[in-house]
């Protein structure tokens, strides 16, 4: 094919496939699905990634990014909830586990302005120039309220790899309205709340993104808790295969 080639799922950009030889080793990353219950459906934040992207341009997801060797260094009021530990300590350690859901709250708040936390603790003190810029709203992470919903990683044939753990948190953690986003974080471009029904219709949806809503709706129909599994989205011999986690 000329300039797009079909890999399973869909069709992504050639500029992302990867030459001939070893795999890339994925990086981990962390997503944050933020839902608001209100009104007649659930709705999901998502955004489109610039143009300029070099992964995922001009695609709608959810807020997320890269972890930073910052997120490992903060210890929050509040841990995870101890089957979100245990489930998390499957693919890692306990200060990873806490690393990655760390990364989803700060990448959210430099991508959409959003402080996801509890200001009723003393404020944590950080070297980390990412997590100073967060703290200075008065506002500590609180990791007891996110879910861990799923893990994929992206396939071996890419020329940039994440092993992203996607998390979802409601939006009632968010604490006051949208603030100002650090300058060069590459912020998502046309924040909107999207309700369920009308997210799954989206184009330039992203086959991973797509199935992700899909395990948030059955959570939201199961009134799934913390200890409930999702899937885990990877390859193998160059096949797709979906386990739980």
């Amino acid at each position: 094919m000329n300039g797009d080639e079909q890999r399973g799922s869909g069709y992504i950009s050639s500029s992302e496939l990867r030459g001939s030889g070893r795999a890339v080793r994925p990086k981990d990353a962390a997503t944050l699905l933020i839902v608001r219950r209100g009104g007649r459906e659930p709705r999901v934040l998502m955004g489109k990634r610039a143009a300029s992207h070099k992964f995922m341009p001009n695609k709608f997801v959810f807020p997320g990014g890269r972890v930073d060797p910052g997120d490992s260094r903060i210890v929050p009021p509040h841990d995870l909830h101890p089957e979100v530990m245990k489930r998390l300590c499957r693919g890692c350690s306990e200060t990873r586990a806490r690393a990655l859901a760390l990364a989803a709250i700060r990448e959210t708040y430099e991508e959409t302005g959003l402080v996801i936390g509890e200001p009723h603790t003393p404020t944590l003190k950080s070297r980390s120039p990412h997590w100073a810029d967060f703290l200075r709203h008065d506002v500590n992470p609180r990791l007891d309220v996110l879910h861990f919903i799923a893990r994929a990683i992206t396939p071996p044939y890419r020329n940039r790899r994440f092993d992203a753990r996607f998390f979802m948190v409601d939006a009632e953690h968010i604490q006051g309205e949208v603030h100002e986003r650090p300058q060069g974080s590459g912020e998502l471009l046309d924040l909107h709340w999207v309700a369920l029904s009308r997210a799954r219709e989206m184009e330039q949806l992203p086959h991973i993104t797509r199935s992700v809503l899909q395990e948030l709706e059955r959570r939201l129909r199961a009134g799934a808790g913390p200890q409930d599994s999702g899937p885990f989205v990877y390859t193998r011999y160059g096949k797709p295969v979906i386990e739980t986690i």
